[in-house]
C-alpha cells in the first residue's frame, strides 16, 4: 500500500510548529489555479455522484472472475494499439510479444474474456502513444487536471486522444471505441475504491495526486526502472502505480 509522501510536513505539524512554510511554485503545475477548481469539480461531483456510485455499483454485482474477464477484455482490445506503439518506441520484443498476445486471447481466450497468453509467458507490456512521444524526446508539457477526465499533461492528452480514439478507429466505430473507454474507465475507478484512504489522509489531495501522477509517468517512461534513487521510490506502492 502506498504510503503518504508528505510525512515530514505530518512531523512539523505533531512537532507544534507555528508556522508553515508558503507553498513552493511547481513549474510542472502553470495553470494549477485553475486545476484546482477543476480537481475539486471532479472529486466533489463527477466523482462523488456519478463514477463513485457507478463503480460501487459495478463491483456489487459482478464477481472476480467477471472483473477479471472485463479486464482482460479491454486490455486485450487495446493490444495492436500497444504492438503500434512499441514499434515505434524501438521494441521490436514488445511488439512481437504484443501481436501474440492479440492473437492468442482473441482465439484460444474467446474474443479476449480469458488472458491465456499471459499462462503462455506472453505478459502483456503497456504502452501508449504519449510514452512514444516521450522516448521520441517531446517534454512533458503543463499539467492538467481536464473535466471529467483527470490528471493529464500537454503531451499525455495528445497521446491519450491518439491511443484511444484515433487507432482504435482503425477497427472499432466511435460509438464502440467510447463504450471500450466507459467500460475501461469504470473498471479502473473500482480497482482503486480500496485505495482512497491513501487520497482522503494526505495533506493536500491535489498536490498528492499530481505527485503520484508524475511518479506513474517516469515509471512507464522507463518501463518500470526510473533512473531516480531507490530511496525516492520506496514510498510508492508498485501496485498502486500500475493502477493508477
Amino acid at each position: 500500500m502506498l504510503k503518504p509522501i508528505l510525512s515530514a510536513f505530518a512531523a512539523l505539524i505533531l512537532s507544534g510548529c507555528a508556522t508553515v512554510a508558503p507553498e513552493k511554485v511547481d513549474e510542472r503545475d502553470p495553470l494549477q489555479s485553475i486545476n484546482r477548481t477543476v480537481y475539486d469539480f471532479n472529486m466533489d461531483v463527477l466523482d462523488a455522484y456519478i463514477l463513485k456510485p457507478v463503480a460501487e455499483g459495478y463491483l456489487a454485482v459482478t464477481n472476480d472472475p467477471v472483473r477479471k474477464s472485463v479486464y482482460a477484455f479491454t486490455t486485450n482490445i487495446a493490444a495492436p494499439t500497444d504492438a503500434v506503439n512499441a514499434l515505434l518506441q524501438g521494441k521490436p520484443k514488445d511488439t512481437g510479444i504484443n501481436t501474440a498476445r492479440f492473437l492468442v486471447n482473441s482465439t484460444v481466450g474467446i474474443f479476449g474474456l480469458f488472458d491465456v497468453a499471459t499462462s503462455l509467458g506472453l505478459k502483456h507490456k503497456d504502452e501508449d502513444f504519449g510514452q512514444t512521444l516521450g522516448v521520441w524526446g517531446v517534454g512533458d508539457g503543463a499539467y492538467l487536471m481536464l473535466p471529467g477526465y483527470g490528471p493529464s499533461t500537454a503531451r499525455n492528452i495528445t497521446g491519450d486522444v491518439v491511443d484511444n480514439f484515433v487507432l482504435p478507429e482503425l477497427a472499432l466505430s466511435t460509438p464502440q471505441s467510447l463504450l471500450v473507454y466507459a467500460v475501461r474507465s469504470i473498471d479502473l475507478r473500482a480497482s482503486l475504491l480500496s485505495q482512497e484512504k491513501l487520497l482522503r489522509e494526505s495533506l493536500d489531495p491535489y498536490v498528492f495526486m499530481k505527485d503520484i501522477y508524475f511518479q506513474r509517468q517516469l515509471y512507464e517512461l522507463h518501463d518500470g526502472n526510473p533512473p531516480i534513487k531507490e530511496e525516492e521510490v520506496e514510498d510508492f506502492d508498485e501496485d498502486f502505480l500500475e493502477n493508477l
